[in-house]
């Protein structure tokens, strides 16, 4: 007897569960000859308000954790994805990835990579500032808050990763618009589900860019937007809708993002404390 295909339904990644959009549509996902591979949740601005309301709720309790354990959590991202590697360069593979391997072991990569600053940006963006009176004065870094990323569109999986790394290892949490070819972008978020994140730390939306992107700009529970894009006039549009509540927005090319101490400043805000000096 021939054994039986179960076709894999992928849903969003919102607060630690997978549930179908609130609006029953789909995004159908093809191959690069036209073939269907798969259908997708195509998330609404509901999904997404939900996705904040998660995102909002979890960032007290990451901010929290030690610079060491989030560290760690990163890690144990990048030995979970090791693990599932070859389901991730079949995946690529059937999108058309022209280097599926290579592109499987930059996201692994770049785990390490922003686990390893996990406890060295601090010291390396804080400082002790002189004032003219008795008192010390630190400037430390501390997380934005909730922040909408939206990645880059070719579908890479070192792409999505460059681009929520260095949010999630400087506290805050994140709510991940994954467009284009999709189906790498929620296998990740199961590697997330089992990899110690805390439910609503990252929360992942398929959808369409035209749809959503105004809405990651213009929501007043989102105090940062990373959008990697091309298109002037999708910048533009968010940069005005994002001007009512002063929210911070990076602004980078539609590719992956170069690694560094850099990307994890972006989404900081630097604290400045006075202490008195006794006689």
């Amino acid at each position: 007897m021939a054994s039986l295909t179960i076709p894999k339904t992928y849903k969003l990644f919102i607060g630690g569960k997978f549930p179908r959009t609130e609006s029953g549509r789909i995004l159908e996902i093809r191959d690069p000859k036209g073939g269907l591979l798969a259908n997708a949740s195509r998330a609404s601005r509901k999904d997404f308000r939900n996705a904040v309301v998660a995102a909002r709720k979890a960032q007290p309790g990451w901010a929290k954790l030690s610079a060491y354990l989030k560290g760690q959590i990163l890690y144990r991202i990048a030995e979970m994805l090791d693990g599932r590697a070859s389901q991730f360069i079949e995946e690529l593979g059937q999108q058309g990835s022209p280097d599926a391997a290579g592109d499987v072991s930059g996201a692994i990569d770049l785990l390490v990579h922003y686990a390893g600053w996990s406890d060295k940006y601090q010291a390396l963006f804080s400082t002790v500032n002189p004032v003219a009176s008795s008192h010390f004065n630190f400037s430390v870094p501390e997380a934005t808050g909730v922040v909408g990323v939206v990645a880059p569109s070719d579908g890479s999986l070192t792409g999505l990763v460059s681009v929520l790394a260095p949010v999630l290892v400087g506290g805050n949490t994140a709510v991940v618009l994954a467009s284009g070819q999709v189906l790498s972008a929620i296998s990740f978020a199961e590697v997330l589900a089992t990899s110690d994140v805390p439910d609503g730390a990252v929360n992942l939306l398929t959808g369409l860019r035209g749809e959503l992107v105004p809405e990651f700009a213009k929501h007043m529970e989102v105090n940062g937007l990373l959008l990697c894009s091309d298109d002037p006039a999708e910048k533009k549009e968010a940069e005005l809708e994002a001007v009512e509540n002063l929210k911070r927005v990076a602004l980078q090319k539609d590719e992956v993002l170069s690694p560094g101490p850099y990307p994890i400043l972006d989404f900081q805000e630097i604290k400045t404390t006075w202490h008195p000096v006794g006689e």
